[in-house]
């Protein structure tokens, strides 16, 4: 009888630690990053581009259950909305552990524009997509394809950004096919934790311990 009891005990502990089992850390599911630029930076605008002077920004991934996301840029303080972006999934082959954003190389005298960004320590990065007029002129200007949606987002709701259609812009502006990349798994809400079900798991648990205990002692009477 000793066992059940240890086991109750056990099952009863392991319960009340899992009721208290801390969430998941907001970082791990809106990315949010602190980045400082020393020179100015283009990121895609409500009217096709936009300009962040030198300074420091907060980067951040919106709830989304779709392989799209939408990622946000706010001031250092986080008080202020500087643009909200679609952005599509892109890979890296060598993860780093510091924040890394790549770039397209514009000619002398223009501020570069951000192609993609990288959480820390992931291969998944966010790939900017720009309006299309403003995608022509960053392909033929840096000789690579953009990414780009032809539908004007000024007018739509930001959840529209999930199902904006996406084509890839060349110099030339030949058609290309876009192919868009699914990450290993889409983004949990920024709610959303393992709390709840280890706490319901915890709170079994500890049914199944009473349950336990209850039958120790009916077998001990019954002897």
């Amino acid at each position: 009888m000793k066992v059940f009891r240890l086991f109750s005990i056990s099952i009863c502990v392991l319960a009340l630690c899992a009721l208290f089992v801390p969430g998941a850390r907001a970082g791990e599911l809106d990315k949010k990053t602190t980045v400082t630029f020393s020179a100015p930076v283009e990121v895609p605008g409500a009217t096709g581009a936009q300009i962040l002077p030198a300074g420091t920004y907060v980067f951040k991934v919106m709830e989304s259950m779709s392989n799209r996301h939408i990622v946000q840029i706010f001031n250092q303080a986080g008080d202020h909305l500087y643009a909200t972006i679609l952005a599509i999934p892109n890979y890296r082959l060598q993860p780093t552990g510091n924040t890394f954003i790549t770039f397209k190389e514009m000619p002398a005298g223009q501020p570069e524009a951000i192609r993609a960004w990288f959480y820390p320590g992931r291969d998944w990065g966010e790939e900017f997509v720009y309006a299309k007029p403003r995608a022509v002129e960053l392909s033929k200007a840096t000789q690579q394809q953009v990414l780009a949606t032809p539908t004007d987002m000024t007018t739509q709701p930001v959840e529209a950004m999930n199902t904006a259609p996406v084509e890839t812009v060349t110099p030339n502006e030949e058609p290309a096919q876009m192919a868009e990349m699914t990450a290993p798994a889409p983004m949990l809400p920024q709610t959303a934790s393992w709390l709840p079900l280890i706490g319901l798991l915890g709170l079994l648990s500890l049914g199944a311990g009473l349950a336990l205990s209850l039958l120790s002692k009916r077998v001990v009477s019954i002897q």
